[in-house]
């Protein structure tokens, strides 16, 4: 079976790089977003044409997600799997710079060049031909086979968790994003929002009575105060930086950022309201809602060391459902089992088409796979392109690498969807 797999698709090899650059042309920009409903309909066409049934609602409009479940002979009693890859790709900017045009795909030097050949069309359309060459060979499956193609990985919106939420399960996993064929797991990132404001407004020329000696003011310059609560954030990020680890992270990972800051209203008056988008990176032993205990619990106790801060402590909002709806985000963190039955077997495979064995970590990012560890799925990170190419200028991806991920995951589908239960 794998001799027919690897020889059907080095025949077909061009029909795999054609599919690639028909979804790179595809201009599925996040942002703006709200743009996917062509390439997706064309996915859930091409899934249809392989037997698939298909789901396909509109997360948001204009933006829909597309599931196809290909049913196994013997579903009862053989392993499942789910394949998932998002649609949408980085924003380009100024074309001026790049070589080709970002949406005209072309083929140069053994690599296929435009925007989302690396994060993650390639990959999505390598899956995808894997499973067609599965169907063309007429290889029984009797497991189920589900393939999610999912909107919003790129800003934080709600694609793969959409999924779950509509119930969609399979006994392991494999998100096809890029990991330059590396077996990897993720950490988490939850952005949120500190904010202080001040019950009262006070011109500039109040300053005074407000800071000396005997002015009688109790009142306080909200920019001010959030100093104090970045100073506390950068103690905590010291704090973990020695306190905590994770196998496959550099020491010090679990990093707050205070990437943004709105305050003041005019020159003539003091500040009365400050607010901080920060983000914040964890290790997959702790879900984000504990960390948001932590991160909550340490900044009140900074707030309560300071009078005005006791008297108007800090409020908190954190994560949400998209950058562009709400400016907020979450990517649960996925631990991964290299004991896991399905884990061993696709490492087995890489290792049989490749000669050596697959690296085993964890991503510097984060991507789609951390929502599907949340819905209780055993999950990995797992397809061709690096992170060096993604959302670069130029971007590109190996076609070699397109080559061996078809041969590697239609040889896993092939096996592990008839394991028995």
């Amino acid at each position: 079976m794998s001799e027919q797999i690897d020889t059907t698709i080095a025949a077909h090899q061009d029909e795999l790089f054609a599919l690639v650059k028909r979804l790179i042309a595809f201009p599925t920009e996040s942002p703006p977003a709200r743009n996917t409903t062509a390439a997706q309909s064309w996915v859930a066409q091409y899934l249809r044409d392989l037997g698939f049934r298909i789901d396909q609602w509109e997360v948001a409009p204009g933006d829909p997600n597309v599931v196809g479940v290909l049913p196994g002979s013997d579903p009862e009693h053989y392993a499942s799997l789910l394949v998932n890859a998002h649609i949408d790709v980085a924003h380009v900017g100024d074309p001026k710079g790049w070589r080709h045009p970002p949406f005209e795909p072309i083929m140069e030097n053994n690599r296929i060049y435009g925007r989302g050949a690396s994060d993650m069309k390639g990959g999505l359309g390598a899956a995808l031909f894997a499973i067609a060459v599965l169907r063309r060979l007429g290889i029984e499956l009797k497991g189920d086979l589900l393939f999610e193609s999912v909107i919003g990985e790129e800003m934080g919106e709600a694609g793969t968790k959409a999924c779950a939420e509509r119930g969609y399960r399979a006994d392991f996993a494999v998100c096809a994003d890029s990991s330059n064929l590396e077996l990897q797991g993720q950490g988490g990132v939850i952005t949120g929002w500190i904010t202080i404001e001040s019950p009262q407004t006070f011109h500039d020329a109040m300053r005074a009575r407000m800071i000396h000696a005997g002015g009688g003011i109790f009142g306080a310059s909200a920019i001010e105060k959030m100093v104090k609560i970045i100073n506390g954030l950068q103690d905590l990020e010291r704090h973990w930086a020695v306190t905590k680890s994770y196998p496959g992270f550099p020491a010090g990972t679990t990093t707050i950022n205070p990437a943004v800051i709105e305050g003041g209203r005019h020159p003539a008056f003091v500040a009365d309201r400050c607010a901080l988008w920060c983000t914040v990176h964890f290790y997959p032993d702790q879900t984000y809602d504990e960390v948001i205990t932590e991160v909550e619990t340490h900044i009140r106790q900074v707030a309560a060391a300071d009078p005005w801060l006791r008297a108007h402590p800090p409020t908190f909002r954190w994560g949400g459902r998209s950058m562009l709806w709400d400016q907020g985000e979450i990517f649960p963190a996925l631990a991964i089992d290299p004991a896991h039955p399905a884990m061993r077997l696709l490492a087995e495979t890489h290792t049989a088409v490749r000669g050596q064995p697959p690296q085993i970590g964890m991503s510097p990012t984060v991507t789609d796979g951390g929502w599907l560890g949340w819905a209780g799925i055993p999950a990995v990170i797992y397809g061709p392109g690096s992170l060096q190419e993604a959302h670069a200028i130029d971007e590109s991806v190996s076609a070699d690498d397109l080559l061996f991920y078809s041969e590697v995951l239609a040889r896993f589908i092939a096996r592990w969807c008839n394991t028995p239960r």
